[in-house]
């Protein structure tokens, strides 16, 4: 079967890689040179964290998300399963509580527990959770690397080609993973901006990803190589992805410099911004509109449940008895449409 993809962000290279690995004969079709900023997959922290988004998000986000770990193990160097650290400053207390008691699969460590896991955090925190099954990568790698394995395999990489070059007769199934992009065919997908910072800061070492809560929303601190952290992530209602915000770019620094001093002679390296597509209920969808499949609405979880996504349309063009948990439309009546 021929199946064309539309988009190189983390659901189209998924949905490539799963497609092509079960005989399939891919196209990937992006507008821009390879993976990169055009794709709000290139701004993503990395943490493949299911147990904690499981604080504010659905069920079937822990659920897939906990699958997602080995799906880019298998795929991808470089993914650490060395778990998440989430803490609060002593004025936030009761937010660690309340994290506590809406997730599961950590475990709580005192002061002394969180000086052995990251001696750089040493006497500045009393209480902590470690969700130890949890992992990270760095999400720009690994985008790469799934780019280099489809080259190897042979699928068909067609950049600097925008959706509109590709037509429904003559290239097979088109699965649209355009993203907020898609906008144009999916009026119900909303915008959520996003903020970030990466910075390099030599005086700190941090081996995991580390949550500090606060009340309006938490911010994670994600290592990198060569003593880079990234710092994100805000979450706004717009659809505006020009710039970072004076209030966002101060909350993140002041989140660092909360988790370690050190962050206050930190140098800046990078700011971005972009919008994360979401429908109403933050959970994606799965449409089928004739020979076009839209993937779309992973908000700020492309990494979790793309892998799902990518099996579940895979699975339903293998079987169209399979009914997918994330297609919000009935079969029969897509058939007879």
């Amino acid at each position: 079967m021929k199946i064309t993809i539309i988009g190189a962000g983390v659901a189209g290279l998924t949905a490539a890689t799963e497609f092509s690995e079960r005989g399939f004969d891919v196209t990937l079709v992006d507008r821009g040179p390879g993976p990169g900023p055009q794709s709000c997959s290139w701004y993503a922290g990395g943490m493949l964290a299911p147990w904690c988004e499981g604080e504010s998000a659905e069920e079937p986000v822990v659920r897939y998300g906990a699958g997602a770990i080995e799906w880019w193990r298998k795929r991808v160097p470089g993914v650490r399963r060395s778990g998440s650290l989430v803490l609060a400053c002593s004025r936030d207390a009761g937010e660690l509580t309340r994290f506590a008691r809406r997730t599961g699969e950590h475990v709580t460590l005192d002061g002394d527990g969180i000086a052995e896991l990251e001696p750089d955090l040493a006497g500045r925190f009393s209480r902590a959770l470690h969700f130890t099954k949890e992992a990270h990568l760095d999400p720009r790698q690994a985008l790469e690397s799934l780019v280099q394995t489809l080259v190897a395999k042979n699928c068909k990489l067609r950049f600097e080609t925008g959706a509109e070059d590709v037509s429904d007769t003559g290239e097979g199934i088109v699965v649209d993973a355009r993203g907020f992009a898609a906008r144009d065919a999916l009026p119900d997908l909303r915008g959520v901006k996003g903020e970030m910072l990466v910075v390099r800061c030599r005086d700190i070492t941090l081996s995991r990803p580390v949550r500090l809560l606060h009340p309006r929303f938490p911010v994670y601190i994600v290592p990198r190589d060569d003593n880079t952290f990234m710092i994100g992530a805000t979450q706004i209602e717009s659809e505006d992805h020009s710039r970072i915000t004076a209030r966002g770019m101060v909350d993140l620094l002041n989140a660092a410099y909360a988790l370690h001093p050190a962050f206050a002679e930190a140098e800046i390296l990078e700011t971005g911004t972009d919008v994360r597509p979401a429908f109403a209920d933050n959970l994606p969808r799965i449409r089928w509109r004739g020979d076009r499949i839209y993937v779309n609405g992973l908000f700020r979880h492309g990494f979790l449940l793309a892998p799902a996504c990518a099996q579940m349309v895979a699975e339903k063009l293998a079987d169209p008895d399979f009914q997918p948990e994330f297609m919000d439309e009935d079969y029969s009546e897509r058939a007879s449409a």
